[in-house]
């Protein structure tokens, strides 16, 4: 494929969410109305949503696979002279994959929105936020001068607030106060951080700055920066202990706001890190590295023994909050991979970005779907007595659950094997100069934390599927009402956006050389300074 048609491609991947965002806004045209308004704009989001997704795969095949380490479909214009900001999209093996996985979740977003919109005010102002989002989404990956990819990386705040505040669940209000608290005081200590690097280096330009390999930059220019621009990644990220924002902010969401949250806003922080901070301020980051393995290490044995203490009877944990709560875990192991500065880590990483987006994803799909049916997401009343025992009421809801919990816990064959795996394998030999007697440790905390992970995984199984703790907790007379009646099992269109994600959890289990062989070059020349 030539270069002006993947130049085309990547910008309309960017720009027509934006345009279809204003275009929901706007009355619909006469022949387009349908039903109702309410239908034509949310059939407007599942088209637009649907051709950024056929775009995404178009620059997917047309993508040199035999150079990913090389930026293409690059366009580079002069936007602000003065101030050395340039217009600088592309993509490379690194970006490609998670480009292609927001485009894929948000159609899935869209088109579950469809049939069942989440309760709250107009569908129109929906429609609008989640576009926004997913262009602020698609543009953190595509751009490659700073000032953008720091506005890019803001510009998915603010749609993100609204749909947690507006069409979210009990506790709203304070969970989207705080999400935006912690994100926007990240972002500003990022921001200080960027625009060191960028004076100091004489550019914005992420890639002349990457093949310079910090070479422009003081050792001492180079630790403040990555101080500051690691935080506001981290929070995002998001990193022990900066974390809290995320389970109020899950708990509280939509289901689609949750799939979002878990399977696109979280990779941009470690997207950043593998982008930015690795390439253009390598002696920081050597610097730092074992710290933020430390972090990693608390948060996926941190993680692990919540979600443990959640599962347990009694404890009226909430099932959405213990998903959220995984993911403080599981993206433990993608902080790890990128701290032991290694090609095999940084590609764990990587990989494991990919497979949370897609197993987290369906997690948050399936326990919206079940407290759609069942009112409530609370454990306790989901594993009473009379609770939902979805084996024997919705088997094939069930079974994907348990498929999702097996696939969530790193069962080889599946996709969530891998990026842990070379996280761990990555520890045990880490980067020349970094401490190995540490990193051993951080590896055994990391081998803990999987054991925790199957126990409180099989525990979710056992009580939301099989029901009946025996001792009948979480009997109401609501769900008493409900006792032994015959829940609604997988709808066509549950099955629609699920499908592709179970697909690729399996394929990218057992064919993970597709994702690494993309990614591996490109890491390769990002570490090494562009040689």
């Amino acid at each position: 494929m030539s270069h002006t048609v993947m130049q085309i491609l990547l910008a309309a991947i960017v720009v027509v969410p934006l345009v279809g965002a204003v275009a929901a806004l706007l009355p619909a045209p006469p022949g387009l109305k349908g039903k109702s308004p309410e239908q034509a704009v949310l059939r407007h989001g599942v088209t637009v949503t649907g051709a950024v997704l056929a775009l995404s795969i178009a620059l997917a095949a047309g993508f040199d696979h035999d150079r990913p380490a090389r930026m293409q479909a690059t366009t580079d214009i002069s936007w602000i002279p003065a101030l050395g900001i340039r217009i600088h999209l592309g993509v490379d093996g690194v970006s490609l994959p998670l480009l292609v996985l927001t485009a894929l979740l948000t159609f899935l977003c869209a088109l579950y929105s469809y049939f069942k919109m989440p309760t709250g005010p107009s569908p129109r102002a929906f429609v609008a936020l989640l576009l926004v989002l997913e262009a602020g989404t698609l543009a953190t990956f595509a751009v490659l001068d700073l000032m953008l990819f720091f506005l890019a990386f803001e510009m998915v705040l603010i749609p993100m607030y609204f749909l947690i505040a507006r069409w979210g669940g009990e506790g709203r209000e304070r969970a989207a106060w705080r999400f935006i608290l912690y994100t926007l005081l990240g972002s500003v200590v990022m921001l200080l951080g960027l625009l060191l690097i960028g004076i100091k280096g004489g550019t914005f330009d992420m890639v002349a700055l990457a093949t310079d390999n910090g070479a422009g930059l003081s050792h001492t220019t180079q630790v403040i920066a990555v101080l500051a621009i690691g935080a506001g990644l981290a929070v995002k990220a998001p990193m022990w202990p900066l974390h809290s924002w995320l389970p109020d902010a899950h708990t509280a969401a939509p289901t689609v706001g949750s799939v979002l949250l878990a399977g696109v806003l979280l990779k941009m922080g470690t997207y950043g890190f593998v982008r930015i901070v690795l390439p253009i301020t390598p002696e920081g980051a050597h610097t730092f590295a074992p710290y933020l393995a430390a972090f990693a290490a608390v948060g996926i044995v941190y993680g692990s023994l919540v979600c443990l203490a959640l599962a347990r009877s009694g404890a009226k944990g909430d099932l959405k909050r213990l998903i959220a709560y995984s993911s403080v875990g599981h993206m433990g192991f993608v902080l790890l991979g990128i701290a032991t500065l290694t090609p095999t880590g940084v590609n764990g990483a990587l990989f494991a970005n990919i497979a949370h987006g897609l197993i987290t994803g369906l997690l948050f799909f399936l326990v919206g779907a079940i407290k759609d049916r069942y009112g409530t997401s609370d454990l306790d009343s989901l594993s009473g007595a009379t609770g939902a025992a979805l084996y024997g009421r919705a088997p094939r809801l069930g079974g994907l659950l348990a498929f999702g919990a097996v696939a969530s816990l790193g069962l080889p064959g599946l996709a969530g094997f891998w990026g842990e795996m070379l996280a761990m394998f990555a520890s045990f030999r880490p980067a020349e100069g970094l401490s190995r007697p540490a990193f051993l440790t951080f590896m055994a905390l990391a081998g803990l934390g999987t054991l925790l992970t199957a126990a409180y995984m099989l525990v979710v199984v056992r009580r939301v599927c099989m029901g009946g703790d025996g001792d009948g907790d979480g009997v109401t007379p609501a769900t008493a009402a409900t006792a032994g009646k015959p829940l609604a099992d997988v709808r066509p269109y549950e099955l629609a956006a699920w499908t592709p994600l179970v697909v690729l959890t399996v394929l990218a289990g057992l064919w993970p050389a597709a994702l690494i062989g993309l990614s591996d070059p490109a890491v390769q020349q990002l570490l090494a300074g562009g040689n």
